[in-house]
């Protein structure tokens, strides 16, 4: 007897408040206001608010929040929430939460929250029509996300804010030169479209057309006129480095959200920018060139482990003689992390639930580093590797 598949619900107010958008948008442009009948400041207005909210959503949401690729000041964080409130894709938490289960298991048609591997339509919208069932949610990390109080209120208050922020202020702005109706069709509805649909533009057409320089791990691919359309998010092969605050290394990969942090950085706004290593970018490209010139990867010899062998008391002994090391086992090694905690793009607390203690029972990380809560890429196995200390002698 077959066993019937569950049901997947209909996210009918997601679907009805998506849809309806598009709806009066369209209307409002045609025949309400059409742009013919509309000042130059709405529809500058409107060019303002898309690539505002946008910056809100991938210098606050992505960079900043989800991948602690930098660090904000206060009063930076603010704006950041409210240009991402007016975007109108969730709250922070909601949002980064989501993201970071779609890098822990990228492509996984099952755990990925807008797999590309489900088709591109369904990574462009079709997820957001239907009530998400995350069996993963909960193993990912989200205590800096719970102890921000930018991101306790944004999300507290989100359906507010990000009313306020994407329909009321563009109206009220709109109605001192004269044009409040204009100013909310193209500045609220119109502007709602280009920040959704450029967004999820990363999440569909970056996995499916584009180059691969970096990685062919997953389905992420640069695109140039992605990059024109999203911030500089174009760069999408590049995020195979998910916690470098940068889109592209190169000065002159188009990326006017890099530039952004860049400045606020000069002024002391920001800091704390994290960039991936020289080395491990240049082995990433060779790698990439040299399977892409001869149609296979390159030779992938690992010399035979000739340093210490341990048993766990004598790891014990190790740690207990260094208080405040963070040692995993992974893969039947002792892997000392305590320099890569404040670069973990996971975060130290992951880290340290699985360190190996005197005064607990050892948990392995093998599990969760092989595939159970993350799907490490080649160049995050390589890194890895580099803090082994000892074998682990069962």
């Amino acid at each position: 007897m077959e066993t019937e598949s569950p049901k997947i619900a209909i996210w009918w107010s997601n679907a009805s408040f998506f849809l309806a958008t598009h709806v009066f948008a369209v209307w409002g442009a045609l025949y309400w206001r059409p742009i013919h009948a509309v000042p130059t400041q709405s529809l500058v207005l409107a060019l303002l608010v898309w690539q505002l909210a946008d910056f809100g959503i991938t210098i606050g949401y992505h960079r900043l929040y989800s991948h602690r690729a930098f660090r904000a000041k206060f009063a930076v964080r603010v704006v950041l929430a409210a240009l991402g409130s007016a975007g109108f894709q969730g709250s922070i938490k909601w949002w980064c939460l989501r993201h970071r289960l779609h890098h822990r298991f990228t492509d996984d048609p099952v755990h990925d929250p807008y797999a590309a591997t489900k088709g591109l339509f369904y990574s462009h919208m079709g997820w957001i029509f239907y009530k998400p069932t995350y069996e993963r949610m909960e193993l990912v990390d989200r205590e800096d996300l719970d102890s921000d109080p930018v991101v306790r209120f944004q999300h507290k208050y989100y359906v507010p804010l990000a009313f306020f922020f994407g329909f009321i202020l563009p109206t009220l702005l709109g109605a001192t030169w004269g044009d409040p109706s204009g100013a909310f069709v193209w500045g609220g509805l119109v502007a709602r479209l280009a920040i959704w649909h450029c967004t999820f533009l990363v999440n569909s057409l970056a996995h499916w057309d584009g180059l691969q320089p970096y990685s062919d791990e997953d389905t992420s691919r640069g695109n140039f006129v992605l990059a024109l359309l999203t911030g500089g998010e174009g760069s999408h092969n590049f995020h195979s480095f998910p916690h470098d605050w940068r889109s592209g290394p190169h000065p002159l990969n188009w990326d006017p959200s890099k530039w952004i942090i860049g400045i606020l950085h000069r002024f002391g706004l920001v800091y704390g920018l994290r960039s991936v290593r020289d080395e491990d970018l240049k082995e990433a490209m060779q790698y990439m060139h040299f399977k892409d010139t001869h149609g296979v990867p390159p030779p992938q010899t690992e010399a035979p482990w000739d340093k210490q062998i341990w048993d766990l008391p004598q790891a014990h002994e190790y740690i207990q003689s260094k208080p405040g090391r963070c040692v995993v086992v992974i893969d039947d090694y002792f892997v000392d992390v305590s320099t890569y905690l404040g670069e973990h793009p996971g975060g130290a607390t992951l880290l340290r639930k699985y360190s190996v203690r005197p005064e607990k029972d050892l948990i392995e990380a093998s599990w969760a580093f092989d595939g159970g809560l993350n799907n490490h890429s080649r160049s995050a196995r390589k890194r890895m590797r580099e803090f082994r200390i000892a074998q682990f002698k069962h």
